[in-house]
């Protein structure tokens, strides 16, 4: 990993049409080349974080009070999320989001539209995506509303894929999947991240996964960072299991947590 950050978020706090405080103070890093864990209970502000990060929150009611968002040196607080595509910062939102009546690989190209690409380019693009999902290639014309939980989540981020991030914000990847599925979709995040440089920050509910594949890690508790720390001492401090428990640390070791849901508005 490089030293300097991809990513420095200072202080961002979140407010929804008005009156609902999501996230207060929550400030973090990426490095260039890293895979950061943004970990906590329900309610915590995972989601919201990468939304603000990204400027979706505002399609949703919601506003960025405080705080400022820098994005490869330029601050980005207040950039269009298109914008933000084009420079290569692409978030995976939660759910998967494919459009279920177009086929799989219609999904994917989609992705690629931000950078205005040659049809050559979307080709190189496709095969890249395929070379790395085998399995989206036998079901390119399959539509995506027909393809497996597992499936989908591959079409969500290969769609990502194609915009050529620098950067994807990947929140809850393992929701809902079995979990020889969930090893597969963390193994090609870890891929990507080794052999193509890309960077990662992920909102993830499996704590234990995903302290597995991350370098490093952030635990979010009431909208503020509770406890921070390298992926492998983070996985053995107390912190992390009374945020995600709010009780006893190891009274339900091994419990998995359902994150935020923040509605579509």
């Amino acid at each position: 990993m490089s030293e300097a950050p991809i990513l420095q978020v200072d202080g961002i706090a979140v407010t929804y049409s008005q009156i609902i405080a999501a996230v207060h103070d929550v400030s973090l890093t990426v490095p260039a080349g890293g895979i950061v864990a943004l970990l906590g209970g329900n309610g915590a502000g995972k989601t919201t974080s990468l939304k603000a990060i990204s400027s979706l929150v505002r399609a949703e009611r919601g506003e960025l009070t405080a705080g400022r968002v820098v994005y490869r040196g330029a601050d980005v607080t207040q950039a269009q999320p298109w914008t933000l595509v084009e420079r290569g910062l692409v978030q995976v939102l939660e759910g998967r989001r494919c459009f279920a009546h177009l086929s799989v690989e219609d999904n994917l190209r989609i992705g690629s539209f931000a950078r205005r690409p040659a049809r050559a380019d979307i080709r190189v693009g496709l095969e890249r995506v395929y070379g790395i999902f085998p399995r989206l290639k036998d079901r390119r014309k399959t539509l995506a509303g027909y393809t497996s939980g597992g499936e989908q989540q591959m079409v969500a981020i290969g769609r990502a894929l194609m915009a050529r991030p620098s950067l994807v914000l990947l929140d809850e990847p393992s929701m809902g999947l079995a979990p020889q599925i969930v090893e597969e979709i963390f193994e090609i995040v870890a891929a990507l991240n080794r052999d193509e440089g890309v960077s990662f920050l992920l909102a993830e509910q499996n704590a234990t996964v995903a302290l597995r594949y991350a370098h490093y890690g952030y635990v979010l508790e009431g909208g503020r960072v509770a406890a921070q720390g390298p992926a492998n001492e983070l996985a053995e401090r107390d912190v992390l299991q009374e945020a995600y428990l709010g009780g006893a640390p190891g009274r339900y070791a091994g419990r998995r947590v359902q994150d935020e849901r923040v509605a579509v508005v």
